[in-house]
């Protein structure tokens, strides 16, 4: 079972002024099926996905059904340098209950598409990584049958494991890819910031079966910023649309402590934001999503505040 809970206006605080100043200001609180169907191109869409049923599947630190909530407190006391025709939608959250991630995931796919059909951009908010499944499906019952959507993933795992004894979080790219395979669409998947120590063989070769694209870590950063902006390039240029998630877990611990599977080893903030500007500038992303943020584990809300800044800096661009 799955439930969709309307947004709440008490989470959006910080400093206050008298001339929206400030993101909190900005953001308007509604109900999705209140929104006009005549919103414009530069209305943005939040909405949160409160479920780590995947994580715990997956044998990870539970905690992340609390990640969107955490996210809006952090976001909204960001400034805002946004122009007055934008609009900023708090869409509420969907979430999971009695363990039912499908459920959840269904919900969010349905939620997606009434977004999309409304003329808005959605940024999703998580919660675990299973989140990709129920969001790529949303787009693509939205988009017409004969476009394809890339995937691209800032992730330190492939998540490709199977899921023959189950979907959980570290499933999700395998069941689109199963999908695809049944014939459904095709499958596009580009993951940035692959670790050979977060991956063990198999999945590297069910990457290689799929023809998985990915750039492993020591080549995901400023020094071969020339290379990660071309291998981008040439993967958008092969598909009509691009759908983008992060994985919080991909950053080092340093900057992201609050997630279910946290390591020193990831990879930091600056490669991403340069990657973010190339994929936006594309001008084909139509959806978005940041998974795994964990406050259970946070330090002095980093992870929260990380996850607030990149939302904040596409917010900006889009």
């Amino acid at each position: 079972m799955a439930i969709y809970k309307k947004p709440n206006r008490k989470i959006w605080t910080g400093r206050t002024s008298d001339q929206k100043l400030y993101l909190h200001e900005k953001v308007e609180c509604t109900d999705i099926d209140k929104i006009s169907a005549s919103a414009t191109q530069k209305t943005i869409a939040l909405l949160g996905y409160a479920c780590d049923t995947g994580v715990k599947r997956n044998q990870g630190r539970i905690g992340a059904s609390a990640g969107p909530d955490a996210i809006r407190s952090q976001l909204g006391n960001m400034p805002n340098h946004m122009d007055e025709k934008s609009q900023i939608l708090d869409c509420g959250t969907i979430e999971c209950v009695d363990d039912d991630m499908e459920a959840a995931q269904n919900l969010l796919s349905q939620k997606v598409s009434k977004l999309l059909e409304l003329h808005t951009f959605p940024i999703l908010l998580g919660g675990g990584h299973d989140i990709a499944y129920g969001h790529y499906n949303g787009l693509l019952d939205h988009i017409e049958k004969d476009k394809t959507i890339g995937i691209i993933n800032f992730d330190a795992h492939f998540d490709l494991r199977s899921n023959e004894k189950g979907n959980n979080s570290g499933t999700p790219f395998y069941q689109i890819a199963q999908d695809a395979t049944a014939g459904k669409h095709n499958f596009k998947y580009l993951c940035l910031g692959i670790r050979k120590d977060a991956n063990d063989r198999t999945l590297f070769e069910t990457a290689i079966d799929f023809n998985v694209e990915f750039l492993r870590k020591k080549e995901f950063n400023m020094q071969h910023l020339d290379a990660v902006r071309q291998t981008i390039k040439d993967f958008i240029a092969g598909v009509d649309y691009i759908y983008t998630t992060i994985d919080l877990d991909g950053f080092s611990s340093a900057y992201a402590p609050g997630v279910s599977a946290a390591s020193p080893m990831g990879f930091a903030p600056d490669i991403v934001l340069k990657s973010l500007w190339t994929i936006i500038r594309s001008n084909k992303m139509i959806g978005m999503d940041i998974a795994e943020m964990n406050p259970k584990y946070d330090r002095d809300h980093q992870t929260a505040k990380l996850a607030a800044s990149l939302i904040q800096y596409v917010l900006h661009r889009i």
